[in-house]
């Protein structure tokens, strides 16, 4: 096959038209393992492909990437970095997205490899080249570009290059370009801040991090949404949020959440605000947050009654973000009727009403009422059981009704509600006393989708793996459970299925 390789690339600089050999090339490289290909092309010359790139024959172009895109895989980064560097980067000027896209996955591929990259760093034109690619028009190109960037910043002589040299005006002269690459720098330095605090560090020191939050408090809303989006990314690292804590962020947003009932616009920026806030309300302390910012949560209670579906939406991901934690649980608890109230409104949109808001209500209800085993206490387990009785009458019934609708996304929402409940004593006996619901369980003619089948595996799951199931299911329904979940989630029984085999 080496032979075969080199025999096509051969040929390929004879011909004047080349696709059909290119096609030939392109099936012989993907017929070989990448060892076999590094042993074939090793010592060879790829010249002649990368010329052909310089072509106004799309076809010509797309074969070039795909033989290029399998032999440079198959090649150290250090043999890159010194054999094709210059080839590289005259990608990365290139008129096809598709060329671009390849320059810099290997360039990425390059500065992750410290040999590699010390090559790279001695020769910045292809940083620069790079950094240029971040303001193209195509996303795919910037997001690739940003992505090779961020690489640099897992090593010392990296962020030096990006923020102590000439590149730092380069970074910065794209970023006046628009609004847009502005974010897309922000992005960049977002990647690179929640890598570590030395990285942190150079990204403060070089002012744009504050600029960033500066961008909070701009009259523009739709920067404002987008930056407040960036924030709450950058608050995912500990470095981040003890930056943004020591700069009085936090006390900036609820200040923000607090001014935006007469602000027209805040519709477009007031669910980042609260995101902000559940996020960082899972990262530190449910309780802490909901104390020092009860402006956050008294607006998400406010948000689950309002009109408007976004709203509504932003609302009960982040009831069933604080739901996730015990503390989170015991927070929303100690509110009492208000969160009653939210309860009662997660129950009716569930049941009727837009899908999407119904599926996020069936999400929502799951986590709160989700207890692992070692948080089932006394007083966690009447806390659930109270949030489930509040939900209907008949809160089984409501559940069961809505798992029936001919609507995947709803059955695998009200089945993850019954999966949450079902590892609990009290949960057990509301299943076995109501009429049909084990054999429910157990009928596997009910939801036939691979994702209804397997939330109904999960289910399965969940009562058997209960310390209390036998006794309160009885053993017959225990083995009748075990035998399922043994079987599997896609088991058909041989009668059903000759039976559907005569029927066709």
């Amino acid at each position: 096959m080496a032979a075969t390789i080199e025999s096509l690339l051969e040929e390929i600089s004879h011909v004047e038209d080349p696709v059909e050999e290119l096609q030939s090339l392109k099936t012989a490289l993907l017929s070989i393992p990448l060892s076999a290909v590094r042993d074939s092309v090793s010592g060879q010359r790829l010249d002649v492909i990368f010329s052909l790139l310089n072509s106004n024959e799309r076809e010509q172009v797309e074969l070039c990437v795909d033989i290029l895109e399998r032999i440079l895989m198959a090649l150290s980064p250090l043999h890159l970095a010194q054999n094709y560097r210059a080839e590289l980067q005259g990608g990365l000027t290139h008129p096809e997205e598709i060329v671009k896209i390849l320059a810099l996955t290997q360039i990425g591929r390059m500065v992750e490899h410290t040999e590699a990259a010390t090559e790279i760093l001695n020769n910045q034109d292809v940083l620069r080249g790079v950094i240029q690619c971040i303001r193209e028009e195509k996303i795919a190109v910037a997001k690739q570009a940003i992505q090779s960037l961020s690489k640099l910043s897992h090593s010392k002589p990296g962020l030096d290059k990006l923020f102590h040299s000439d590149l730092l005006k380069v970074i910065k002269d794209v970023m006046a370009t628009s609004d847009i690459i502005r974010y897309r720098i922000y992005e960049l330095v977002v990647e690179i801040s929640s890598v570590s605090p030395i990285s942190f560090g150079y990204c403060a020191n070089s002012s744009f991090i504050s600029q960033l939050l500066g961008e909070l408090t701009g009259d523009d809303v739709l920067i404002r949404a987008t930056a407040i989006e960036m924030v709450t990314t950058l608050a995912h690292s500990l470095h981040g949020r003890q930056y943004l804590a020591q700069q009085g962020i936090m006390d900036k947003i609820s200040n923000m959440i607090r001014g935006a009932e007469t602000d027209p616009f805040s519709s477009f920026y007031l669910p980042g605000l609260v995101k902000f806030f559940g996020n960082l309300a899972i990262m530190d302390s449910p309780q802490q947050v909901c104390e020092t910012y009860p402006v956050f949560q008294n607006k998400v209670f406010e948000m689950a009654m309002d009109p408007d579906p976004v709203m509504i939406g932003v609302a009960l991901d982040t009831l069933g973000l604080l739901g996730t934690t015990v503390e989170g649980k015991q927070v929303l608890q100690k509110t009492g009727e208000k969160f009653k109230a939210v309860l009662l409104r997660m129950s009716q949109l569930a049941s009727s009403g837009d899908t999407d808001l119904r599926v996020r209500s069936l999400e929502a209800i799951s986590q709160l009422l989700t207890l692992q085993p070692e948080q089932q206490t006394e007083d966690l387990l009447a806390l659930t059981e109270s949030w489930f009785r509040l939900l209907s009458n008949q809160p089984i019934d409501m559940i069961h009704n809505i798992s029936t609708q001919p609507f995947p996304e709803l059955h695998c929402g009200a089945l993850r509600i019954f999966t949450a409940i079902a590892t609990q004593p009290w949960g057990q006996k509301l299943m076995i006393s109501s009429p049909g619901f084990m054999e429910f369980i157990l009928d596997r003619s009910a939801g036939q989708t691979k994702e209804a089948k397997d939330a109904k595996f999960e289910l399965v799951g969940s009562l058997v793996s209960s310390s209390t199931a036998a006794a309160i299911l009885g053993s017959q329904h225990y083995i009748r459970l075990k035998t399922y979940l043994k079987e599997g989630p896609y088991y058909v029984s041989a009668v059903a299925a000759v039976g559907t085999e005569g029927a066709e």
